[in-house]
């Protein structure tokens, strides 16, 4: 069975959520599951994982031999998945901006809106409903990664209070990084989140993307 390495280390705000978000994963049983807060595992070779996940990770948290380790694994054709806070990790590397697609800046109050489905030809999105309707945070990015990704989906921003962004507001998306695949979805900040069936499938669907194994 493919193995993915699930990375939840914090220096910075924490998610409640982590613990659920490891336990939707390894629920996919598409995958042994490593999860770890040890910088040290980042350090070690990760060819025989097929993707690395950032679950709510923030602040900075690998090693310089860490950080030299993720970017061979992504060049080098292996998967890389950042869910939520992930877009709020390594701000000091330039490299993971890049390789994410864009930087988390401020989110409005946790509240219900609306996600409009662009892109419907992936794993991530083809089986969510073309306005899906959730709870979330909303986080609003520096800059719009459009033109540098493949948008899935995007916020809309009338649906909630506070967004920032205005109508180009990518929420999901996916790139290529050298030989490997990169997917980010913005959604996850609450426990609640990874026991609702359609971002469980939303969850699946980028993971198997990312690895390959879709």
């Amino acid at each position: 069975m493919p193995r993915l390495l699930v990375y939840t280390r914090t220096t910075d705000y924490r998610h409640d959520s982590i613990p659920a978000g490891i336990a939707a994963l390894r629920a996919l049983g598409d995958f042994t599951v490593d999860a770890t807060e040890d910088p040290t595992a980042l350090e070690r070779p990760l060819t025989s994982y097929a993707a690395v996940v950032f679950l709510s990770t923030s602040g900075e948290v690998l090693t310089p031999a860490g950080r030299e380790r993720l970017a061979a694994h992504v060049e080098g054709g292996g998967g890389f998945v950042g869910v939520h806070a992930a877009a709020c990790t390594e701000y000091d590397w330039p490299f993971y901006g890049e390789l994410l697609g864009a930087r988390f800046d401020r989110h409005p109050a946790y509240q219900p809106g609306r996600v409009v489905v662009e892109d419907r030809d992936h794993p991530a999105t083809r089986d969510l409903p073309p306005v899906w309707d959730f709870t979330d945070e909303w986080y609003d990015f520096r800059t719009s990664p459009r033109g540098s990704v493949r948008v899935l989906a995007r916020a809309d921003e009338s649906s909630y209070e506070g967004g920032g962004m205005g109508e180009d507001h990518p929420l999901v998306w996916c790139r290529a990084q050298g030989a490997g695949r990169v997917f980010y979805t913005a959604l996850g900040h609450a426990a609640e989140a990874y026991a609702d069936p359609d971002f469980q499938a939303h969850l699946r669907g980028g993971v198997q993307w990312a690895a390959r194994t879709d």
